[in-house]
């Protein structure tokens, strides 16, 4: 039988109550695996897998990120970190959950697994939080070029000085995500680039929790987020021995079909880190973990976890 529990806890922005739950079985867990969730969804949405490995004996735990899942009150800040810094915030509100089940769970292994914009998240949280972690699993990361990210944070922080950081622009949106569906046609649906199982594109197109408009603030907090995680100097500040795990799929446009985690674990071997691994699925779109065949990537995951057990 395995437990879920619901719970909330205080965020850095000062007035957000940030929704958490934590996945457990009957026996007293061997490690933590607590989850960063992608952009316009959240930690719920990885209930099957956390159940699965929380059957193996990890404690399992997430958090809804501001202006995700249940982690807004007023309508207007859905979709919304914060009106200024808010990329820090939500890392911050990541390490206070770490902390707080840390604290409760003294002395056991802990891992951090971060997925899209939450693979971004704790690739920030590796370099502001260095050595806080037992190891990291990075899914369905990519790097655009310098100019590129450089280009899309000018674009987007203008636009929060002109309409204001709770803007809301359709365009915007496809803009940034509108081509990772060209490579899937004949398209069945907007969000075919997601994964190969139908019934799970279905639900997500489904989903009042994955399809709501984010702020146009939320984007320049990703995009500058993507900028501090490719700058040579802050990888540098990671601790070096936490072991890292790239996982991918290798039809992911978010990683531009394994260009842009190469991109990443480049970058981390750069920085001098003794023991990265990555590893691309050939069959896998953007959220593998979810794919027909997932299964062998939670098998892949659980020995690479008892490996740094």
């Amino acid at each position: 039988m395995i437990g879920c529990r619901e719970f909330f806890y205080p965020s850095a922005d000062g007035r957000t109550n940030i929704h958490a739950v934590a996945w457990q079985g009957e026996q007293p867990p061997r490690a933590v695996l607590q989850i960063s969730h992608g952009i316009c969804e959240y930690v719920e949405r990885y209930g099957h897998f956390a159940r699965w490995l929380a059957e193996r004996g990890f404690l399992v735990v997430g958090n809804d990120h501001l202006g995700h899942g249940k982690s807004w009150q007023e309508p207007e800040r859905e979709g919304l970190f914060e009106e200024a810094d808010g990329w820090n915030t939500v890392v911050d509100d990541v390490e206070a959950l770490r902390a707080q089940t840390a604290a409760e769970r003294p002395g056991l292994p802990y891992f951090l697994l971060g997925h899209s914009m939450g693979s971004f998240i704790a690739r920030t949280y590796l370099i502001r939080y260095p050595g806080r972690v037992s190891g990291a699993l990075i899914s369905g990361t990519g790097q655009q070029p310098e100019g590129l990210v450089r280009a899309g944070y000018a674009f987007t922080s203008l636009l929060c000085r002109v309409k204001g950081p709770g803007y809301r622009s359709p365009a915007v949106k496809n803009l940034l995500f509108g081509a990772y569906n060209r490579a899937f046609r004949p398209n069945r649906t907007d969000y075919d680039w997601v994964c190969g199982d139908s019934e799970v594109v279905d639900a997500y197109c489904q989903d009042r929790g994955c399809q709501f408009l984010p702020a146009v603030s939320l984007y320049r907090d990703m995009l500058g987020g993507l900028r501090f995680i490719g700058d040579r100097e802050n990888l540098a500040r990671m601790d070096k021995s936490t072991p890292v795990l790239l996982f991918s799929g290798a039809k992911d446009p978010v990683g531009e079909n394994g260009k842009g985690v190469e991109w990443a674990y480049q970058g981390f071997l750069q920085a001098g880190c003794t023991d990265v691994q990555r590893k691309l699925y050939p069959d896998g779109r953007h959220e593998v973990l979810n794919e027909p065949w997932r299964e062998t990537v939670y098998q892949d995951i659980l020995a690479w976890l008892e490996q740094h057990l």
